[in-house]
C-alpha cells in the first residue's frame, strides 16, 4: 500500500497592481531547497531565478504569467508564499541609523507589509502639449537584466538607463495618433528616449522614482546610545530573512 498523500492547503491574495484575485499555496520542501542553496550562492541573478521558479510553481491561478508581472507584485506574491510556507513573521537584523554600527534583532510581521503606491504616481507621462507617453512597470527579467550586472563605466550605466526606459514604453499617443512601443525594436524606442530634453526625461524618471514598492517602517532603539530611529524597509532583499 503506498504511502498518504498529503493535502496542501491553497490560499487567495490581491495582486498589487491590477486587484485581480489569484490563488496560492505554500512551497514544499523541495522547493525550499531550490531557495536555500540560491540563497547560499549569494548571487542575486540565482537568487531570482530561484524565486521566479517557485512562484510558477506555487501559483495555481491559470493564466499568470510570472515572467510578465511588475516587479512590486512578485515581491508580494511571494512574501506572502514565504509567511504560509514558513511562518507569518520575519526575523531580521538591523543596523541602527545614528551610530551606524550597532545592530538590533527585529520582527516583522508579513499581513503589516504593504506595496505602496505614492499620491499622484500616473504610467502617463505628458511630454509636451501634442505627446504622451505611456509606461508600463518593468518586469523582473528586465529588473535583473539591468541591475544586477554591476559595471562601473558611466557610458555603459547610461546606456543601460536608457534602455530600462525603452524597455518600459507601452504607448507612444496624441490625440488622433497612436504609436505602440511593441512594434519598434529597442535601437529605435532607445532613439526616441534620446530626443527628449533634460526637463521631459526628468518626468519619466519621476515614473520610476514614484512607482510602486513592497515598503514597511520600523522603529529601533539603539541599545547603546538609546536613540530611536525609524527604517524604511523596501523591495525584496530587504525582507527577504
Amino acid at each position: 500500500m503506498p504511502l498518504p498523500t498529503i493535502e496542501t492547503p491553497t490560499y487567495e491574495l490581491k495582486m498589487p497592481s491590477s486587484g485581480k484575485k489569484i490563488k496560492y499555496r505554500p512551497f514544499l520542501v523541495k522547493e525550499e531547497k531550490i531557495l536555500i542553496i540560491a540563497l547560499e550562492s549569494r548571487n542575486q541573478n540565482e537568487i531570482t531565478n530561484a524565486v521566479k521558479d517557485v512562484l510558477k510553481k506555487c501559483i495555481l491561478t491559470r493564466g499568470v504569467k510570472v515572467d510578465d508581472l511588475p516587479t512590486f507584485d512578485i515581491e508580494y506574491i511571494f512574501l506572502n508564499i514565504r509567511a504560509k510556507s514558513i511562518g507569518e513573521d520575519i526575523r531580521l537584523t538591523v543596523t541602527c541609523p545614528d551610530d551606524r554600527e550597532t545592530q538590533v534583532p527585529v520582527t516583522i510581521y508579513v499581513d503589516e507589509i504593504k506595496v505602496t503606491k505614492p499620491e499622484g504616481h500616473t504610467t502617463d507621462v505628458v511630454i509636451d502639449d501634442k505627446l504622451t507617453l505611456r509606461m508600463k512597470y518593468p518586469s523582473l527579467n528586465q529588473f535583473v537584466e539591468n541591475n544586477f550586472e554591476v559595471d562601473d563605466d558611466p557610458e555603459v550605466l547610461v546606456n543601460k538607463t536608457f534602455k530600462v526606459v525603452a524597455d518600459c514604453m507601452d504607448t507612444v499617443f496624441t490625440e488622433e495618433d497612436a504609436w505602440e512601443a511593441k512594434d519598434y525594436t529597442s535601437t529605435e524606442r532607445v532613439k526616441f528616449v534620446e530626443q527628449l530634453n533634460s526637463k521631459q526625461y526628468k518626468k519619466v524618471e519621476n515614473f520610476f522614482a514614484t512607482m510602486p514598492k513592497l515598503s514597511h517602517t520600523i522603529e529601533v532603539v539603539n541599545p547603546n546610545t538609546k536613540k530611536k530611529s525609524s527604517i524604511v524597509l523596501e523591495g525584496l532583499a530587504d525582507f527577504f530573512g
